[in-house]
């Protein structure tokens, strides 16, 4: 029993701190998004789980692609919701709160942003049963190039 208690107590301190952390830097985001999507509901869902504050803009799928064109060097990135920092940064697809949050307290030098292009199974908001496929999180340069940001192999490095 006080095993429990003490484990009890460390996640709800790792919870604690998680938030606090977001809370560190202006969380507010803005996701547009098409209204029908149901893994952009829970990727949301985990962003405000993480301690963000989302703004949700629902976008049929032809508005959606023009937002989306009208945001340079992206367009090999895509995914199904797009969510936007202060006009200043883009984080496209279902990208872990914690690396959103590390993004902007680090806010790399010649970068707009980060990108989990497609679906991968098992990020947030694509949890399926206890599947996961690894994949990287994308850190997207000004002038179009990217680089690895993380390498996620497993379901626990995401949060």
């Amino acid at each position: 029993m006080r095993v429990l208690n003490c484990t009890f107590l460390i996640m709800i301190l790792l919870l604690s701190t998680s938030i606090a952390y977001a809370d560190s830097v202006n969380t507010k985001l803005s996701v547009y998004k098409n209204p029908q999507c149901g893994c952009c509901n829970k990727w949301i869902t985990h962003l405000e789980n993480s301690g963000f504050h989302i703004d949700t803009h629902y976008l049929d799928a032809p508005e959606v692609n023009t937002l989306k064109s009208k945001i340079t060097n992206i367009s090999q990135y895509l995914s199904c919701h797009t969510g936007v920092y202060q006009n200043k940064y883009i984080f496209e697809g279902h990208i872990p709160a914690k690396f959103i949050t590390q993004f902007l307290l680090e806010k790399p030098e010649g970068a707009i942003g980060l990108a989990v292009p497609g679906m991968p199974v098992g990020s947030p908001g694509m949890e399926v049963d206890n599947r996961f496929s690894p994949y990287d999180i994308l850190l997207i340069r000004d002038n179009g190039t990217h680089e690895v940001y993380a390498h996620i192999d497993n379901y626990e490095e995401q949060f």
